[in-house]
Order: structure tokens, then sequence, then C-alpha cells
């Protein structure tokens, strides 16, 4: 469990917006382990899309002076002068999210695969969980919810569990395409065979068509899709910042499959897959991921993150594994502060729900993401 409040006389506990940080993302890119969810442009989709607020807990170096003065824990920049703001020793992002609906709790974060806590100094991460947790308490949270970095919270038990994938991108072309899983590889060069060609974009066009190939993608799945303006914020926040791509596989003039991909340094994540199921015999979604895959190593890459995997979908957890990614658990850990504990709940990704979305028509998904989604998170 996690232990009484720490010593924090070497370091100070700040309360910060990203948004408000112009240096953040070179500030985060010391911290080891950090990735694109990490960074202020999902930060901004977030807020700017459903009004999320960004609450992040940082712990940064005091001066030597400092060090040696009482313990301090401040929660606003303006109110430790003497602190060293050039770098982070510890980083948990929270956005909070108020709901009518579903009420008031944390989230690190919200429609995040994965976004554990930074940093290599146990004090200082649960410095930053006291502080959370103290915040919580003022802002009468329901819960607060952390999506991964289980092992830095003590003997806690997992809320929720899912599978984990990375494709380690240190190999050459050859190499990787071997470490392919044989039934992909005769799927890849079926679909290069069938003249399917594919695109890297930047462009508000491309997401809009992405959108709509997920709108048909998510039916079939049983779930609503987010909304237009969710990708709309991608494309202004992401896309023109060269952090991320739209990748289009098409026959002809005619897009068959697509994938979006977040990139910080040099991870990269796979967030989101789509294709035209009356192309399904073309093998699209293989095609652009292999081509995804061949373009990352060539920039010097170091690894894809194919995100999580309900432990109960053993047909994503193959397709993943085909790719030949390593597997890990990705545990999440949820305090509830009514119960004053960490508590575990079910995976709600399959259910009754997914069923009723299944028939919907695809206008009437859409209208029902646009309205859900904010209060889900």
């Amino acid at each position: 469990m996690l232990s009484a409040s720490p010593d924090v006389a070497s370091f100070a506990v700040l309360r910060i917006n990203p948004l408000a940080d112009t240096r953040w993302d070179n500030r985060l890119a010391d911290l080891p382990g950090a990735t694109f969810f990490h960074g202020s442009a999902w930060a901004r989709v977030l807020h700017d899309t459903y009004g999320f607020q960004p609450v992040y807990f940082v712990a940064e170096p005091l001066s030597a002076p400092v060090r040696a003065a009482a313990p301090l824990q401040c929660l606003s920049p303006a109110s430790s002068p003497q602190k060293d703001s050039s770098k982070f020793r510890a980083l948990l992002p929270v956005m909070e999210v108020d709901s009518w609906l579903t009420g008031r709790r944390g989230v690190s974060l919200p429609f995040t695969d994965e976004c554990e806590p930074l940093g290599a100094d146990a004090r200082a991460i649960q410095g930053l969980v006291h502080a959370v947790l103290g915040h919580a308490r003022a802002r009468s949270w329901k819960y607060w919810e952390c999506r991964g970095g289980r092992a830095q919270f003590g003997d806690v038990p997992a809320s929720t569990s899912f599978w984990g994938h990375r494709l380690d991108l240190g190999h050459d072309e050859s190499a990787l395409f071997a470490r392919v899983d044989a039934s992909a590889r005769r799927a890849i060069r079926k679909a290069g065979q069938s003249g399917l060609t594919v695109e890297f974009s930047h462009e508000l066009d491309a997401a809009r068509i992405f959108h709509g190939l997920l709108c048909r993608t998510r039916r079939r799945h049983g779930v609503p899709p987010q909304p237009w303006r969710f990708f709309q914020n991608i494309a202004r926040h992401v896309l023109t910042r060269d952090q991320g791509w739209v990748v289009l596989a098409r026959q002809g003039r005619v897009p068959v499959a697509g994938a979006v991909f977040f990139q910080f340094g040099r991870t990269v994540i796979y967030k989101f897959g789509a294709s035209d199921h009356r192309f399904q015999h073309l093998r699209a979604n293989n095609f652009v991921m292999w081509e995804a895959i061949k373009r990352f190593a060539q920039q010097g890459c170091d690894f894809v993150d194919l995100g999580r995997t309900s432990l109960d979908n053993e047909g994503l957890r193959r397709y993943k594994l085909g790719w030949g990614a390593r597997e890990r658990r990705v545990d999440y850990v949820r305090y509830d502060r009514r119960a004053h504990a960490f508590v575990t709940v079910s995976d709600g990704s399959a259910g009754w729900h997914n069923r009723i979305f299944r028939v919907l028509p695809v206008a009437l998904a859409r209208l029902v993401g646009a309205a859900l989604y904010r209060h889900v998170a």
C-alpha cells in the first residue's frame, strides 16, 4: 500500500497546466519513458474536444540551499521561486472529468491506452500520488484512475488489466518482415499485388476520410465512433505539429483502410485503425500496418506501441502478436474516494450495448458518440 506522506525536502510538488507551459514538451523529453500521451498536444485535444481540465502533477528538484531547509510542498509554480524548473523529477498527468451524467473524477488520462507516472525516484512518485489524492478530496472526485504503472503504487490491486504489445523496430526491413507471422506476410504480399497504394498525410481531408472509415468499423464492432470534432482537433494540434500521421490505403481512388499513429521522440503509438469491410479480401489493414512499420523503422524510431487489448479479445491479441510484438500486462489502478481504498472494476468494453450499436444507422451512432464520449472519458 501507499506509504504515509513522504519527505519532500529535496523536491517541490507542483500542479501545472501543460497548456500554459510553452516549454512542456522540451522538459518532458528528458524523462525516460515519456510518450505522446504525456505531451501537450494530447492534453489540448482532450481539453478542446471535451472540456476536460488538465491538472498535471510534477516533482521538480529544489536548489541546494532549499534542500537544507524544511520540507516544502507547493501546488503552483509561482509559490516556489527557488525550485530548479529546468527539468522534471517525476510526472503524473491527470485530467478532471466533470460530468452531470457520470460525476466528477480524475483520469490519467482519458481515451489513453496507457499513461503511467514517469520518474525513477520512488519518493517523488509517492509525493505526486499523495498530492493527487489530496486534490481529489478538495474537488470531491468520485475516484481517480491511473492507466498503467501499477508497480509504482506498491501493493495495490489492479482495477482492470489488459494486454499491451510493443514492436521493436531496431532491425532492418528483412529482419522485421521475417518476424511477421506467415499468414500476415501472405496478406501483405497479396495486398501489394492487388495494386493498393498507401499515403501518409497530415491533412484535414485525410482525417475526414479516416473518420468515415472509422464510423463504419465502429458500427461493426458495436461501439459508437468518436465525434468528428475529436479528429478535427487531432488534425489541428497533432498532425500540423508533425506529431502524427493518417495512413490511408486506396484501391484506385477509393479509400479502403487506414490508421492513425502518434509520435513523440523515437516512440510511435498506433492509436486507431479502420477499414471498409467490402474490401476485406484485399488485406489492406495488413498493408497499412506494414508500410507504417517500414517507414518508422527507416526514420530511426525505437518501437511502435500497438495499444491495449482486452484480456478476452483473443483475435486482436493474435493479430498484434503476429507482427512479432512483445507482450506484457498493463494494469490500471483506481482509488475510490468514498471507499478510501484502491478497488477493482470490470472491463466494460463488451456487453449488451454492443448489440444495440451494431444495428444503429451510422448517422445515429455518430450523434450518440458526439453526446456520450465526454461523459464516459
